[in-house]
Order: structure tokens, then sequence, then C-alpha cells
């Protein structure tokens, strides 16, 4: 994983940050603060949940996958390779030593991945302060 001081270019883009709170609960107060905001929550993926039945183990894990087309359609429009990196996602998870984290994709990183003007940043921010808030 990587470290969460690590900047969005040496990490390959993605920001990690430690929380307290179990993989499930933080998933709960991710759901409700979407739900808050109006933003869909267009999936829930259980990675752990699918590995299990698979019969293999694997660290709790839960990917979700949200947006709202009211802020993602400009970016699509200016951009339209980062229809890849769209929806927004943030990943809940415990490593084998029982830290839990929350890991998104940074918007500077996609910033600059697709050639986004400053101005759009503004439609892709929303995910620092969620994960923020969901750490907290």
């Amino acid at each position: 994983m990587c470290p969460t001081s690590a900047s969005p270019a040496a990490s390959n883009g993605i920001i990690r940050k430690p929380t307290q709170y179990s993989v499930d609960r933080t998933v709960d107060r991710l759901k409700t603060m979407l739900r808050e905001q109006g933003i869909t929550l267009f999936a829930l993926v259980d990675h752990s949940g699918e590995a299990a039945k698979a019969g293999m183990k694997m660290p709790n894990t839960k990917l979700l996958i949200f947006g709202n087309p009211k802020g993602g359609t400009p970016l699509m429009i200016a951009a339209p390779t980062i229809a890849i990196d769209l929806p927004l996602k943030i990943l809940v998870a415990e490593d084998e030593n029982g830290q839990r984290s929350l890991s998104y994709n940074s918007p500077a990183y996609l910033q600059e991945r697709h050639g986004l003007s400053v101005d759009l940043l503004q439609n892709i921010a929303v995910v620092e302060a969620l994960v923020a808030k969901a750490a907290e």
C-alpha cells in the first residue's frame, strides 16, 4: 500500500488515509454522507465477500463507486479519457495487520493524467472531503 505522505505522482495518484473505524462502519459513514449530499452510490463492491464465495480469504475490503452526472459529464466532455476513472471510487480496506484505511485517486493526479483544466478540478474534489470526514 502507498504511504499517506506520498505525493500523488509518487504513489501513482493513490492517496491513502488511515481510519479508526471498522471497514463496515466506515462504509456506512460514507453511504450516509453520499446520501446527505445527493451523490449517487452506483455500486458497492464487496471484494472480501466475493473472495469468500470463491473459497478464499482476504481482509475486509470494499469499494464504493459514486458520482453525480452534473459534475462528471463536464469532465468527460472536456477530456473523454477521464471516463476510465469515473465514477469516483473510494476503497475501504483492512490490511493483514488489522490497520484500516481509505484510498482514492487524487483529483490533482486525475487532472494531470487527463489534461483537465484547473477550473474542472472542483467537480471531483468532493472525494477528498468525503475521505477526510469519514476517517475522522
